[in-house]
């Protein structure tokens, strides 16, 4: 059983913040903005190689929103480089750097996500086998 620190453990969904229940990517931030759309579309791509949010640590779901912001910045600061504007090549150097520790971290290869059905879910889907 986990110890709950923070005194937090009967909170129901609704004393949760709109960040921790789901229902906002990042606090104080409009989602529909297009660079708020992209790092939730990160995010949620790199959740689901992971195997899905009932098999992630909050401290994994920590780095892949830490990761998912820097691929942000990265993509930004690529394109003003796309449209013949100056990047910092060193703050990019870094900043790669940085995903690639992060992925490293997370792990970048997709885990399989176990869709086998019990052999009572099996049984039950056989017409006619469920009533008997």
């Amino acid at each position: 059983m986990a110890v709950d620190v923070m005194g937090t453990s009967s909170r129901g969904k609704d004393a949760k913040s709109k960040v921790s229940n789901g229902t906002r990517a990042l606090p104080g931030v409009d989602g529909r903005t297009e660079m708020a759309r992209r790092f939730r579309d990160i995010a949620s791509q790199i959740v689901n190689d992971q195997g899905g949010l009932d098999v992630m640590s909050e401290s994994r779901l920590q780095l892949i929103r830490r990761f998912a912001a820097a691929a942000c910045i990265a993509e930004q600061m690529e394109a003003r480089l796309a449209n013949g504007g100056d990047i910092d090549i060193n703050e990019h150097a870094l900043l790669c750097s940085s995903l690639v520790r992060l992925g490293q971290r997370i792990g970048i290869d997709r885990r399989a996500k176990n869709i086998t059905p019990t052999v009572a879910d099996y049984i039950a889907s056989i017409p006619g086998e469920a009533a008997e």
